[in-house]
């Protein structure tokens, strides 16, 4: 396998079987999964309800591939969506079905605010993961993954990113001050400044460091998107699904996207799925064809990811996902109370920043010795990212959390 290869090396085993929040290798040894397919298995592995959704469309001979034809499970899929997430929220967004991956959801939203606005340059920020492709790369600030890409990433600027509480990075200036001072630069007409085709950002930033968003500042990007004649676009990819505790990341941000990326989750069992939702006054710029994908009509995904959403009809899960973020908030205190880390998250997304990256990389190996997958982000990977599966069971969420705490108390010389 190429050099590229990076998950395998961080998890040196051959894993066979999954149910649930668990992971199984060839060996019979077992893991608790706190990481999820990097965000893709909200609803676990092998997700049985899905699974029989599957099976049961794949015996009945349904299409499994259809480009951006029309399908019955492509239907259902869409009116399932309208009626669970858009018409409670009063969204008038159209969906926009892309290459089945949350880069090419990104790389078609940047495409699309430049089309509307006749403008080039978009306003990501610090810290920012947004894909790997090169537009989505441009507006991704990690210097390690940047570098790869062999020629300039232009037409992204990044600013300083509005944390809800102090995180890495803030020692720049962030918040309120940074944005009073960004927003009177672009009112000077002398700053050199031009106005940008869109702001886009993460409510959550889930690679960058589990960085959360304050509300005041997350209202006032939005402002001064729509002051400056710009789209304001939210990657939802990670962190949407129900990850925080509701369907979107923002639904208690009181704020308005003109596009929201989605994918991961999106596909309920981990098979490909992305999509946009987008204004219908921004998606009028279109003209058919312009964007499109070989892998757009993934209809097993279709199938699953409805099942998914029927998880939304009512408020069950979502009490669920209250109740163990309670679960890990409380047994996260001992570690927030130690000097030199600092714990950030919200829903069933924490983040435990212990300052240092090799001794999050540390802790990693250490976790994985004792049956538990999680992995590190932010700068120089010093956080450790804890993202299991919204299904996961009592027992298996105690005990993973237990091996994490343990492992972090070893690394800081406190066990």
């Amino acid at each position: 396998e190429s050099n590229l290869r990076a998950y395998s090396r961080v998890y040196p085993t051959v894993f066979d079987k999954a149910i649930n929040a668990r992971q199984i290798d060839e060996n019979g040894k077992e893991y608790i999964d706190f990481f999820a397919g990097a965000g893709v298995l909200n609803f676990g592995h092998n997700n049985e309800r899905m699974t029989k959704a599957v099976i049961e469309y794949i015996q009945s001979n349904g299409v499994t591939h259809s480009l951006d034809m029309s399908t019955t499970a492509k239907r259902t899929f869409m009116e399932t969506f309208v009626d669970v997430v858009m018409k409670p929220r009063n969204m008038p967004h159209v969906m926009q079905f892309v290459g089945p991956t949350g880069t090419n959801a990104v790389e078609a939203a940047m495409k699309l605010a430049r089309r509307v606005t006749g403008r080039q340059t978009v306003v990501a920020f610090h810290h920012a993961f947004h894909g790997m492709t090169l537009g989505s790369l441009a507006a991704t600030a990690n210097e390690y993954f940047r570098g790869a890409s062999g020629v300039p990433l232009n037409h992204v600027e990044h600013q300083p990113f509005g944390c809800e509480k102090t995180c890495q990075g803030c020692e720049l200036g962030c918040g309120k001050a940074s944005l009073d001072a960004l927003r009177a630069r672009y009112a000077d007409s002398s700053s050199g400044l031009e106005k940008p085709a869109a702001f886009m950002l993460e409510v959550i930033q889930a690679e960058g460091g589990v960085n959360v968003a304050d509300k005041q500042w997350l209202k006032e990007i939005e402002s001064l998107a729509k002051d400056l004649g710009a789209l304001f676009i939210v990657d939802e990819i990670q962190v949407g699904m129900g990850r925080t505790g509701s369907f979107f990341s923002f639904d208690d941000y009181d704020i308005d996207p003109d596009i929201i990326c989605m994918a991961k989750g999106l596909g309920g069992m981990g098979t490909p799925l992305a999509m946009n939702l987008v204004k219908p006054e921004h998606d009028q710029q279109w003209s058919p064809g312009e964007h499109t994908g070989t892998f757009r009509g993934q209809s097993i995904s279709f199938v699953a990811g409805t099942e998914a959403l029927n998880y939304f009809k009512d408020d069950a899960l979502m009490k669920e996902v209250a109740r163990k973020t309670g679960m890990m908030t409380e047994m996260l205190t001992e570690l927030a109370s130690m000097d030199g880390i600092q714990i950030r998250g919200k829903g069933m997304i924490q983040g435990i920043d212990i300052g240092d990256g090799a001794l999050a990389k540390q802790v990693v190996a250490n976790c994985f010795e004792s049956g538990l997958l999680l992995g590190a982000c932010g700068t120089g990977g010093r956080v450790i990212k804890l993202i299991p599966p919204l299904t996961i069971e009592d027992v298996d969420l105690t005990e993973g959390m237990n091996i994490v705490i343990n492992a972090v108390r070893e690394a800081k010389g406190t066990l």
